[in-house]
């Protein structure tokens, strides 16, 4: 029989930060969805958004239903996904949710109506956004989900192939669709915002600044190391380089890859015409750049 290997004190430490993390984003996730959403009815997507609109209509409590949706979502996702621990993280962010919702909704209002923070609908839409996409970008990076649409994005990409975003265009704007049918337009584009912000809030908190950029530089084979050479004394930073054929002239090349900081920019182009002025240079966006002399990657515990 194998015997079962002791966690470190390291990992215990991880699964630790990561479950404080989970509570931490669904926390903040929960304070923006009652505080900017739930009172003027922006149904942004997702079974949270549902649950707004089934709310108009039967009085259903929000965090309630919240969480009976989810329960065979989550059945579906375990016989289809089979990831244990992202499972097991979603169900914990789901019933915090669920509890949060319920608590926030009917005591924040009595603390509120003697601090209260906007009672403009257009401020709500943003801070909606903006808050509750940092809250989920914080669960995201705990290696969990707020269920719902994610799970179901999730097991239809999985059998399409269609990518997540397409998935989530789809089923997040059916919603919104309702909720402009129900509570008018005009609230369907305040959805909208809060939705776009979402997303660009939890991009922001999962991948930082992109402050990173790649430079791709063609140049002739006899200027290959003299530009290598050129870029690492310039720049600090390493080159990898590779002969390649020019697809149109057929010709021989050696093309050029350096990983640089954005500041660093114009001095690449400073130095690529310097050594070869007819040379092909293409900058391009990083999200983020791990390894030595960039952000450290990670250890195993």
């Amino acid at each position: 029989m194998k015997k079962l290997k002791r966690p470190t004190w390291r990992q215990i430490w991880r699964e630790i930060s990561r479950t404080l993390l989970i509570v931490v984003g669904v926390t903040i996730s929960t304070l923006a969805y009652t505080i900017f959403q739930v009172p003027y009815n922006i149904a942004a997507g997702g079974v949270s958004g549902i649950g707004i609109i089934v709310n108009y209509f039967t009085g259903w409590p929000i965090g309630v239903f919240y969480l009976v949706v989810n329960i065979p979502l989550m059945v579906l996702g375990f016989f289809q996904l089979g990831r244990w621990r992202f499972l097991i993280n979603t169900v914990i962010a789901v019933l915090i949710f669920s509890t949060m919702t319920e608590v926030f909704l009917a005591y924040l209002p009595i603390y509120l109506e003697n601090y209260p923070i906007t009672d403009n609908i257009l401020l709500s839409a943003i801070y909606g956004g903006i808050v509750g996409g940092i809250g989920g970008g914080l669960i995201y990076r705990a290696g969990a989900s707020m269920g719902g649409t994610g799970i179901i994005g999730r097991v239809i990409q999985m059998h399409t192939g269609m990518p997540l975003s397409q998935v989530y265009l789809w089923t997040d704007g059916t919603i919104v669709l309702v909720a402009g049918l129900v509570f008018g337009w005009e609230t369907a584009l305040y959805a909208m915002l809060t939705l776009f912000l979402g997303g660009l809030a939890t991009d922001y908190v999962l991948e930082g600044p992109s402050a990173v950029r790649t430079a791709t530089i063609i140049t002739e084979n006899e200027h290959r190391e003299e530009m290598a050479a050129a870029l690492i004394d310039g720049l600090g930073r390493g080159v990898s380089h590779w002969e390649i054929t020019g697809g149109y002239t057929g010709q021989p090349r050696t093309m050029l890859l350096c990983t640089i900081y954005r500041p660093q920019v114009n001095d690449v182009k400073r130095i690529v015409a310097d050594v070869d002025s007819r040379a092909f240079v293409i900058i391009g966006d990083a999200h983020q750049a791990l390894g030595f002399g960039f952000i450290p990657l990670r250890t195993k515990g």
